[in-house]
């Protein structure tokens, strides 16, 4: 199934109730994520889920300037369990001290359904602070998700973080965006 060819649909087209469980599902990611709790975000996840933050090019018109042929990051399920296991080893310094984070999601667009597939638009400014550094990131982004409606509810199947910055300014992106 493609997930790029989702018509756009009404409002009145989608399951009464499936904006609130979209915006629901976001916003406990969101809690689980700023209260450390990978490994019940990781439950989120679909079986197929794929994370990718494409790079950004300024000098390409707006149209062009998302090149989805280059990423900073494009993770699977499987590479995120590395991820959290690593983080669990107490040797990945680049949360050594852990990140303090604050994620506020909003804008949230339910924008297309075929089948068992929901695609999402939505966006987030995440606060980032680590130990007694005085510094703190601010990353906004947008982000395009696809979900999938399972038996246990909405699952994340991709995400695809659009970030506002073309150069960052944060260390590293060890948090999930």
């Amino acid at each position: 199934m493609s997930i790029d060819n989702l018509d756009v649909v009404a409002p009145a087209d989608v399951d009464a109730d499936l904006p609130d469980r979209v915006a629901q599902l976001l916003g406990l990611e969101a809690k689980l994520l700023d209260e450390g709790r990978e490994e019940d975000w990781f439950q989120l996840l679909d079986d197929e889920f794929v994370y990718s933050i494409p790079s950004r090019q300024a000098t390409e018109r707006r149209s062009d300037e998302v090149n989805r042929r280059s990423y900073r990051v494009r993770d699977t399920k499987a590479h995120i369990r590395l991820r959290l296991d690593r983080y669990a080893t107490g040797n990945a310094y680049s949360e050594i001290p852990p990140s303090r984070t604050m994620r506020l999601v909003g804008s949230i667009v339910v924008e297309g359904v075929q089948g068992d597939v929901v695609r999402v638009s939505s966006s987030l400014l995440l606060y980032r602070q680590r130990g007694i550094d005085e510094h703190f990131d601010l990353i906004p982004c947008r982000r395009n998700d696809t979900l999938r409606r399972t038996g246990d509810g909405l699952k994340l199947l991709t995400r695809e973080v659009i970030l506002t910055e073309v150069g960052i300014a944060t260390p590293n992106l060890a948090v999930f965006l």
